[in-house]
């Protein structure tokens, strides 16, 4: 089971904003380091790094209006079935809407592991609260979609069965972290390695057999105008390891 508390909110944030000419081979190592640029934003972002021992460094290899590319190398050992981290990219989108006023929410991302013997997950991240202006660190709900899952590892919760979302075939789990109810898509193939889908129809599936009231939640901001609409990695353990994503981007309309 993963660790019953999960708060991922910025404590600390070292800005590293720089015009597009500067946008490539920035180099993430502190636990919140931060990096934004053409709409996006990056955060090497060791959360729960003081339940193990490691090291991890996320690299920004592209960051435009047009998407991102951007790979994380690790190495964590020590309370296995604590989250280490979350490395991710996230877009930054400056309206506060209510999820019942997104008409869609389109993404692509291609990504890969170098080492796939590690604990770990591959996953979108988004956070709901009926507040707009909720805590950073948590929300009323949140909707994780796991690509990709790799070893003994799980989402918060228990399994409400297999459903079919935008194309693919996946694995519900639903539970509470703290207050926080939290529902999770876990890719029940080998791991969805390329994607393209809007996260929209998650929502809609959601408010339709599991009574998640899009009419009062909005995607909660993280920073003050971004949305909470992330891609990243959960690493739990494993020896150096490379996520590679070479291609992101995502949007709400």
């Amino acid at each position: 089971m993963m660790t019953p508390v999960r708060m991922r909110g910025i404590a600390a944030v070292f800005f590293a904003l720089a015009p597009a000419a500067l946008a490539q081979s920035q180099t993430l190592c502190g636990q919140y380091a931060y990096y934004a640029n053409g709409g996006y934003e990056f955060n090497n972002n060791m959360w729960g790094m003081s339940s193990g021992s490691g090291s991890q460094c996320t690299y920004v290899d592209r960051a435009s209006s047009g998407g991102v590319a951007f790979h994380t190398t690790w190495q964590w050992s020590g309370g296995e079935n604590n989250v280490k981290s979350y490395p991710y990219a996230g877009r930054q989108l400056s309206n506060k809407k209510l999820v019942s006023q997104i008409n869609s929410i389109p993404t692509s991302v291609s990504w890969s592991y170098s080492n796939t013997n590690i604990r770990a997950n591959v996953a979108y991240d988004l956070f709901t609260a009926s507040d707009p202006n909720h805590s950073t660190s948590s929300g009323d709900y949140e909707l994780m979609i796991w690509l990709g899952r790799f070893g003994n590892v799980y989402p918060i919760g228990s399994s409400v069965g297999r459903v079919t979302v935008g194309g693919n075939t996946w694995e519900l789990f639903s539970g509470y972290n703290g207050a926080m109810k939290v529902f999770s898509f876990v890719a029940t193939n080998p791991p969805v390695t390329s994607f393209s889908s809007d996260l929209k129809q998650f929502f809609n599936y959601l408010s339709s057999n599991q009574g998640f009231p899009a009419s009062s939640q909005h995607l909660i901001s993280k920073l003050p105008h971004s949305l909470a609409l992330q891609f990243g990695s959960e690493p739990f353990t494993g020896s150096s390891t490379t996520l590679t994503v070479s291609n992101w981007s995502a949007n709400a309309n």
